[in-house]
Formats: C-alpha cells, structure tokens, sequence
C-alpha cells in the first residue's frame, strides 16, 4: 500500500484514471532490471525512477568517461571514472527516496545472467552491442522475461518489445548478427546527443505500460525514429517459429564473429611499453585520424584490400580503430590476402589509448 507520503510524489499518476492508485501500487510492486547506465539507459533510469518502480536493478561495470557527458545527462564532470551504476543509484536515491536499487558493477555474462533475469519482472535492454543483445534475448526467453529493446544510430533509434506473453523474439527480428564491423557503434561513428533521451524515455513509456497494463504494446512491433525529420514508422514482424533457444550460447562474442578463436590482441598499454617493437595501421576515417592519432600507417578500412602490398613484414602489425571492431573486420579482410604478416588487434581500440 502506498503510503501517504508516497500518494503526494505520484499524485499526477493517480489522479489518471488509466493509472489510479491500483496502478500506483502496481509500479510500487514492480521489479525491473535495466542493462546499461549509458546513453539509453540513463533516461529510462530517470524516468522509471520518477514512476515509482519499486525495485530497480542496474547493471553496468562501465565507468563515467569525458565523452559519455555529451548525451548522458545523469552524470557530472565530478563522476568521470567513477562506476555509472553506483553513481547512477546514488543520485537516483534523491530522486525517489521510495525506490529500492540493487547494483551490479559487473558485466552480464552468461554465467550471471540467468540468475540475475530471475529476480526481476521486465528486462530493459540498454546495451550497445549485440553479443550483449543476443544473450539478452536467449536469457529472457530462458527466463520467461519481456524484454524493452532499444537502439540508436547516429540520427536514428529503434524500440520494440520481444519475448511479450509469447510474442516474438529479437532473434524472430533479426536471426542472425550482422557481418562484425557492418555496424559501427557510436564511439566509432557518433550520435546526436538528444536522441538517446527520446528512445530511452519510449523504453521507460513501454515500461509503464506493461506493469500498469495500459495502452497498445510494441509486441511484434518495431518503431523506427528519425531525429533529423522526426519522422516515425512503426514495422510489424512475427514469430518465427523455427527459431528455438534451449540454452545459451558458450561465447556470445564468437557467435556474433567479434572474437575469433586465433585473434591475437594487445592491450594499449602494453602497446605503450613495446611500441618501437611494433608496426601501427590505424584504419579509421581521414577524420578521427587527425583529430587523434598514435602514428603509423593510415589506411581507412574501405581501402586497405587496395594497399594490402604496400605493408612489410618486418615487424607485427597492430591494427587499430576507434573501438577494436573495425580493426577486428580488417585483420580478417587482410589475413585472407597477406598470409605472411602478423596482424595484432588493438584491444579496445583507441579509446582506451
């Protein structure tokens, strides 16, 4: 039961008649698990928060970083290097005193996930790559969990709703992961600031709904988002019903080609300490090359099959990019063609250097 202090914080909710005070109690019982205290998962945070979820749980073993300011508002100057998930409950408790946080400062992995999913009613997918996407989905399908799904790129965001009472899954969506580097991420790319303001706000709106049981779901339904002309589409898709999980995947990275079972990698710090031993290719736009680069040869990555000759084999080569994807993508391109070079990926890319 609501208390009365608890009536006055959500009075704008209760006096819905959509929501009320049954509804109140509804969010006040609730227990969702959002994934990612990044750009999308900020603005669900808040916003989920403000609602009155009763439990939230928040997993996320990122640190705040310099350029995570730019679009994720929760954080300060003051955070940068300090644990999002921990910053993020901290500030949040002073939002809603009546809001229980529970804080995992690891990643989810496939070793954690299942227990963890278990504990919560709605999993809110906030994540930003898709190894974490598919292990997301197989969980929730194990677990017998919604999903809130969302996603940007650039300009552009995807919501939808998988795994809700029996309706389609991410992978009825999209059954297998794109080609590794097809799809660069915002580190390597950019996104408008605001945009993951307004696709997490949807994910925390579909939220609501759920628990409350108000509104039309996005079930088999993707809505698309255009921030430069604001225009909105929204897809329907069904279950594919020859797509079966029975468990999770051993290692979602290889699944999704990330991670190949002979990839050499370096960290960049120990690049830092042996790099006169070390040949660089750096394989990003002519762009992020002059605005930061470590030296080397430049080669963007949609030219480096043409110029494969003109790298010598005297020394390894490490490859690198913003993040470590593309590099990944292009050891793979070249491995094909230069058999006699030693090509080493740069762990994390550039973002780490």
């Amino acid at each position: 039961m609501l208390s009365k202090e608890e009536k006055i914080q959500y009075n704008r909710h209760i006096i819905l008649t959509e929501i009320g005070v049954e509804g109140q109690n509804k969010l006040a019982s609730a227990r969702v698990l959002v994934i990612g205290a990044g750009g999308l998962g900020c603005p669900v945070l808040q916003y989920l928060t403000a609602a009155g979820i009763g439990t939230i749980g928040i997993i996320d073993n990122d640190v705040v970083d310099k350029t995570n300011l730019q679009r994720q508002i929760l954080y300060t100057v003051d955070d940068i290097g300090k644990s999002k998930a921990k910053i993020a409950s901290e500030k949040l408790s002073g939002l809603n005193p009546f809001v229980l946080f529970k804080v995992y400062n690891e990643k989810l992995d496939r070793n954690n996930a299942l227990d963890i999913f278990a504990e919560y009613d709605i999993i809110v997918d906030g994540s930003d790559n898709f190894p974490t996407r598919y292990l997301i989905n197989d969980a929730c399908v194990l677990t017998n969990k919604p999903v809130v799904f969302g996603s940007i790129f650039k300009f552009q965001g995807q919501v939808s709703v998988f795994n809700y009472k029996s309706g389609p899954t991410y992978r009825c969506l999209f059954p297998n992961p794109p080609e590794p580097g097809a799809v660069p991420n915002c580190s390597d790319i950019g996104v408008l600031g605001v945009l993951p303001g307004i696709i997490g706000s949807l994910q925390a709106n579909e939220v609501i709904k759920i628990i409350v049981g108000i509104g039309e779901i996005l079930k088999g339904k993707l809505l698309y988002f255009d921030a430069l002309t604001l225009q909105q589409q929204v897809l329907s898709f069904k279950t594919n019903s020859n797509i079966v999980v029975h468990q999770l995947e051993n290692d979602y990275d290889f699944f999704c080609g990330i991670k190949s079972k002979t990839l050499e990698e370096i960290t960049p710090s120990e690049l830092k300490q042996n790099l006169k031993n070390y040949q660089i290719l750096d394989v990003r736009t002519i762009e992020e090359y002059n605005n930061f680069n470590i030296g080397g040869i430049h080669i963007p990555m949609d030219l480096v099959l043409d110029q494969a000759l003109q790298l010598n084999n005297q020394k390894p080569i490490v490859v690198c990019c913003q993040s470590g994807i593309r590099s990944k993508k292009v050891i793979e391109i070249l491995s094909e063609k230069r058999n006699d070079l030693r090509l080493i990926n740069l762990k994390d890319g550039l973002s780490s250097y």
